[in-house]
């Protein structure tokens, strides 16, 4: 039986991944201040050492991001990186860190909804096919083509014969990516069942997430172990030589982001193209220019 101590732990521990997450919404300069106090939140020394770490870590980290973004774009690169996991287990908020100062024209994300009426008629990956890479282009999908081992299996939404050509064409499908020269890389974020379960409490109770709560992730949660069988067997599967796939222990949060970025530059032989000098030319200036007064019914108030 839980005690009270393990339920003031519980609250502690949603507490803090609640100052986590807001802290960086708001401004990533966390080396030179102290998180925001929070009733009842003690902010410890480590604690807060451990923070000031990972952001400074993640800095470094989403740096290295940047001369990759340069890399892939200069030398004409195609990447696609999927990433799948279970609800709660950390794909967009690791695809968040990737993505935060790279340039949307060359790294963008794709998350399709569920297929509609006329994409269920159309062979099962025409509409992933419509958002690969073009030269100098990363994709990252959160979730792919793997909704049908996955989640289109739980739920039934397909049938097993469904599942079965699905296993038997997508390793032909991946390797035709590859062949034509997409570099594809596969990450699952692996969390624990207690863990999914604080995950989902935390969305609970913050009002900012709940909307990340849909009845579907609810009842993938009553079918824990039906999706851990599913998985499974998509592992097995589905990982080849030429597209193999990477686990990362997820249920540290600040760890598996960390984890999977650093991995994930290893993948490349990348190096910093350098950047020709940049000067900022003299504005022209002419005797006659007159600056007109923006009428005061079209300005926003300022009520802060």
């Amino acid at each position: 039986m839980p005690t009270s101590a393990d339920h003031e732990a519980l609250l502690t521990r949603i507490e803090r991944e609640l100052i986590d997450s807001y802290d960086e919404e708001l401004e990533l300069e966390i080396e030179d201040r102290a998180p925001p106090a929070v009733p009842g939140v003690e902010t410890d020394e480590a604690y807060k050492a451990g923070r000031a770490a990972y952001f400074r870590e993640l800095f470094r980290l989403q740096g290295e991001l940047v001369k990759l973004q340069d890399w892939v774009a200069h030398t004409r690169r195609k990447v696609v990186i999927l990433f799948e996991g279970r609800d709660a287990a950390g794909k967009g908020g690791v695809i968040k860190r990737i993505t935060q100062r790279l340039n949307p024209r060359v790294c963008r994300v794709v998350a399709l909804p569920a297929p509609n009426d006329r994409e269920r008629t159309q062979w099962y990956f025409q509409r992933y096919s419509a958002h690969l890479p073009a030269a100098g282009e990363m994709v990252l999908f959160d979730r792919s083509w793997y909704n049908r081992a996955g989640v289109e299996r739980v739920m039934g939404f397909c049938t097993e014969a469904d599942v079965e050509e699905f296993f038997r064409s997508v390793p032909e499908f991946e390797r035709m990516l590859v062949h034509s020269g997409v570099q594809l890389i596969k990450y699952w974020f692996s969390i624990t069942d207690d863990e999914q379960h604080l995950r989902f409490l935390g969305r609970i109770h913050d009002p900012l997430k709940q909307w990340k709560l849909s009845p579907m992730d609810l009842e993938s949660r009553r079918r824990w172990e039906a999706y851990t069988t599913a998985k499974e067997e998509m592992l097995s599967r589905t990982h080849i030589a030429e597209a193999p796939w990477w686990v990362v222990q997820a249920v540290d949060k600040k760890k598996a982001r960390l984890n999977c970025i650093s991995h994930l530059l290893t993948q490349f032989d990348y190096a910093e193209i350098e950047r020709p000098t940049i000067e900022l030319p003299a504005r022209m200036r002419n005797a006659d220019f007159i600056r007109h007064p923006v009428p005061q019914a079209m300005i926003v108030p300022e009520r802060y």
